[in-house]
């Protein structure tokens, strides 16, 4: 990729991060595939870096050669300050052991619950206007909305966010404290060696912030286990396992509040955020597709009002096509790279028609956009930049599609869906509740901090009960 600073890459640096301020980061990524092909290499603050969207070369780098790659200290630089150690953020063995201690959490029946959700989608519903004809920011809600139920799965305790009688309070600090730091994060990973000078006094704040609204759920769980721990030494027998919180659980191996706090930033990152991101950029293409709410409205008629099973859910075949190309189109982690660990190589790039390996020396690092390999035209035609839902019902892109990461990484969530199961409720409530016509909306600009939503806020009038 040609560049005016070849040593040090200094040019790209600030291109990528004006980009990112003015939230144009994505679209200009996707540029660079167009001009330079499916993956090219450059230098990103002094460090060598090949950028991709080859499918094979993502199934390499997550897959097939897991061991040669490791998140590398550029995103533990950035990421750790904010979220501490946990599965998002570690390496090797304590990777490993963050797995094995939060898998049979995810395994467990009653993460894909409905009832939780139920409960919340209800505080959710009174706070949208029916006359209308008022304003509403469905985006703001719908990240209350997901750290409301993210706390109770994951704390055993809700922040009641969107309940009606809400003050500034301690969840409403934390929630704007969490969104301006991911910002700061963000640009941290774009500065690389330097991203230290994004820890702003702001940034210190709202570090402390977020770092005081975990740490009551991280005390009450170790207590809580030190009183059963001194029960069971009495010989008395606890039966709430079943029923514990996924914290309450943790606490029973790991007795580091600071490791315990960054193990649970770590999952309410995941539980609130992509899920949010993915309603609020579905609702945006609802409130300008009428055919598709139709659809939608069709296909949920049999349940005349009721709140849906699970196997009801999974019989919802056009919500799950209208979600995959939602997931497509604004992949919640638009963006994602590793650090290669040793000299290895990728299966295409090189040569003059890209088709012959790639080498990738130790310490290069490897970026994979999402967001642009969801765009090719060579796996989903000519109208891949098209919102289409109905294209789901034949293709298989196999690793053309990365929601949820892959190889041994890959998202623990992706079967339990919380995501999924949150997304489909909402929409369904929403679908017997709600119209989003005569919307008024902002110009969608992707963008890209940690995840990809729509920027400005996403502002509907929301339409009163219907048929």
């Amino acid at each position: 990729m040609p560049r005016k600073d070849p040593l040090l890459g200094l040019d790209i640096t600030h291109d990528s991060y004006t980009n990112i301020q003015n939230h144009t980061y994505l679209e200009r990524c996707q540029d660079r595939f167009l001009r330079y092909g499916t993956t090219f290499k450059c230098n990103s603050m002094g460090a060598n870096a090949v950028y991709t969207i080859d499918p094979e070369n993502v199934k390499t780098v997550l897959s097939l050669k897991f061991q040669d790659y490791r998140l590398g200290q550029r995103r533990e630089d950035a990421f750790v300050p904010l979220l501490g150690h946990g599965i998002f953020t570690t390496d090797g063995e304590a990777w490993k052991h963050s797995r094995r201690l939060l898998h049979p959490s995810f395994a467990r029946r009653q993460i894909g619950s409905l009832d939780l959700y139920e409960r919340h989608l209800k505080n959710l519903s009174s706070l949208i206007p029916q006359d209308g004809c008022s304003a509403v920011d469905l985006q703001s809600l719908f990240f209350d909305f997901t750290i409301d139920t993210a706390t109770e799965l994951f704390c055993g305790q809700s922040s009641f966010c969107l309940a009606p009688e809400k003050q500034v309070t301690m969840s409403a600090k934390f929630a704007e404290a969490f969104n301006r730091s991911q910002r700061t994060i963000a640009n941290g990973v774009a500065l690389g060696p330097v991203a230290a000078v994004t820890h702003t006094p702001t940034f210190n704040k709202d570090r402390q912030t977020v770092h005081g609204f975990v740490d009551q759920f991280v005390r009450r769980a170790l207590d809580t286990q030190k009183n059963k721990d001194s029960t069971a030494s009495q010989g008395s027998e606890d039966d709430g396992e079943e029923h514990a919180s996924f914290i309450d659980r943790w606490a029973q191996q790991v007795k580091d509040p600071i490791r315990l706090r960054g193990e649970l930033l770590n999952v309410i990152l995941a539980g609130r955020d992509t899920t949010a991101s993915l309603l609020s950029n579905f609702w945006f293409v609802l409130a300008k597709r009428p055919d598709i709410w139709k659809k939608l409205q069709g296909e949920i008629g049999f349940l005349e009002g009721q709140a849906p099973t699970l196997d009801q859910l999974k019989a919802l075949t056009y919500l799950r096509y209208c979600l995959n190309e939602s997931l497509r189109l604004h992949p919640p982690i638009p963006v994602n790279f590793r650090t290669s660990v040793r000299d290895t190589t990728l299966p295409f790039g090189g040569g003059a028609d890209g088709q012959s390996p790639v080498m990738v020396s130790a310490g290069t690092l490897v970026y994979y956009h999402v967001y642009s390999m969801h765009r090719l035209e060579s796996i989903y035609g000519p109208d891949a930049a098209d919102f289409k839902p109905e294209r789901w019902e034949s293709i298989r892109p196999g690793w053309g599609f990365l929601p949820f990461n892959g190889g041994p990484r890959i998202c623990l969530g992706r079967k339990s869906l919380p995501k999924r199961s949150q997304s489909e409720h909402l929409l369904i409530t929403s679908c017997r509740t709600t119209s989003p016509y005569g919307s008024f909306l902002h110009e969608r600009t992707a963008h890209a901090g940690l995840l990809s939503s729509p920027e400005p806020r996403l502002r509907t009038l929301a339409r009163g009960p219907h048929n």
